[in-house]
C-alpha cells in the first residue's frame, strides 16, 4: 500500500491520555498491525461515533432491544481503495482480501468457523458486561452522555442497574471463571500460546481484543490471568507484538 495514503481507523477515544480500550476496536487494531499495514488512528469521543458513522455514510450494523440503530466502532476508511468498511470482522476480512502479501488473518476454509467463534466469544464476555462497565475510562467531559449510552444499550433505568458488589460480584466472577472455562478448551488442542499453536489467526485476535479490554477495565485482570492454568495471560502477552497504538 501506498504509506502516504494510511488507513483511517476510527476508535473510540478514553478519558486523557487517550489509550485503546474498546474490545471491537482492539480486534481491528490487532488486526491491522498483524497485516503490516500503514494505519492512524482517529479517536472518536463516545457521544460522537452516530454522527461520525452517519457523516461517513456508514449505516449501524447493531440495532437496540426496541430496534433503534445502535452505532458504534470500529471503522477504517482506506484511501488506497476508496472503501470504508464499519464492522471488525468485515474489516479483517477487508484487510485479508485486500493486502494479500501480508500473513493471513484466516487460514484456508476457516471464515465461516471464525464468523462463528467471533460470536460466540462475544456473547460469553457481554454476558458479564457488568464486572466491566465501571471501569470503563470515560472522558470525565462527556460521561454523563456516554454512561447514559451505555444504560440504554443494557436496557436499564440508571447507571446503578449495572453494578454488582460484594457477594453478588464474587457470585458473578466465578461464574464469569466458568464460562471461560469452556472457551479455554478450544486452546487444549494446541501447545500455543495461539489456537493454532504457533501461529494466531483472527479467532485469538476476537479473544485478544476482549482481553486488551479487561486489562483496562476488570479489577480482578490480576487473578484473571491465572485462571485455567495462566493461559489468558500467555495469549495477551502473545499478542503484545500486535499492540502497537499509531
Amino acid at each position: 500500500m501506498d504509506a502516504s495514503k494510511p488507513i483511517i481507523f476510527f476508535d473510540i477515544a478514553s478519558g486523557p491520555p487517550l489509550i485503546p480500550f474498546a474490545p471491537n476496536p482492539w480486534k481491528t487494531r490487532y488486526a491491522l498491525n498483524f497485516k503490516g499495514v500503514h494505519y492512524q488512528t482517529e479517536w472518536v469521543e463516545l457521544p460522537e461515533i452516530a454522527s461520525v458513522r452517519k457523516e461517513l455514510g456508514v449505516a449501524p450494523n447493531r440495532t437496540f432491544k426496541d430496534g433503534s440503530p445502535f452505532y458504534t466502532l470500529p471503522i477504517i476508511k482506506d484511501p488506497s481503495t476508496g472503501e470504508i468498511v464499519g464492522d471488525s470482522f468485515e474489516i479483517a476480512l477487508y484487510l485479508d482480501k485486500t493486502y494479500t502479501n501480508a500473513p493471513s488473518l484466516f487460514p484456508p476454509s476457516t471464515i465461516g468457523l471464525q464468523a462463528a467463534f467471533n460470536v460466540q466469544v462475544d456473547a460469553i464476555f457481554n454476558q458479564f458486561f457488568v464486572l466491566f462497565i465501571h471501569g470503563i475510562p470515560f472522558n470525565p467531559d462527556t460521561a454523563e452522555a456516554s454512561k447514559a449510552a451505555f444504560v440504554k444499550r443494557a436496557g436499564k433505568e440508571d447507571w446503578e442497574g449495572l453494578t454488582v458488589r460484594g457477594k453478588e460480584r464474587a457470585q458473578t466472577l466465578e461464574t464469569f471463571k466458568a464460562a471461560l472455562g469452556e472457551l479455554a478448551k478450544f486452546y487444549r488442542h494446541s501447545d500455543g500460546p495461539f489456537l493454532e499453536g504457533n501461529n494466531a489467526s483472527y479467532a485469538d485476535l476476537i479473544v485478544g481484543g476482549w482481553l486488551a479490554f479487561l486489562k483496562v477495565t476488570l479489577k480482578e485482570w490480576e487473578d484473571l490471568q491465572m485462571w485455567h492454568d495462566g493461559l489468558w495471560k500467555k495469549l495477551y502477552l502473545a499478542l503484545e507484538k500486535y499492540a502497537e497504538s499509531k
